[in-house]
């Protein structure tokens, strides 16, 4: 058996991920351009940045973004940067 046939044979034995798992996936490239969008207007508006770090879960829900924990917690840090 080849390198590439026992990959391929230990790929087939993997279980497939959670539906979850998958959907969430597929949701990453657009609500990672939508916090980039939020920061890019949180940082040339100072006003806008202050309610941002005060009361960043209210921002988020204005803007139509669930304010998941993960979601908070990236925006922290990039706000903290």
């Amino acid at each position: 058996m080849t390198p590439e046939e026992r990959i391929a044979e230990l790929l087939r034995a993997v279980p497939a991920p959670p539906q979850g798992w998958v959907e969430a996936a597929k949701e990453l490239p657009r609500t990672s351009r939508e916090l980039d969008a939020i920061l890019e207007r949180v940082e040339q508006a100072e006003r806008l940045r202050e309610l941002a770090v005060r009361e960043l879960e209210e921002l988020l829900r204005a803007e139509g973004v669930e304010p998941t924990p993960a979601v908070v917690s990236h925006l922290r840090r990039r706000l903290a940067s």
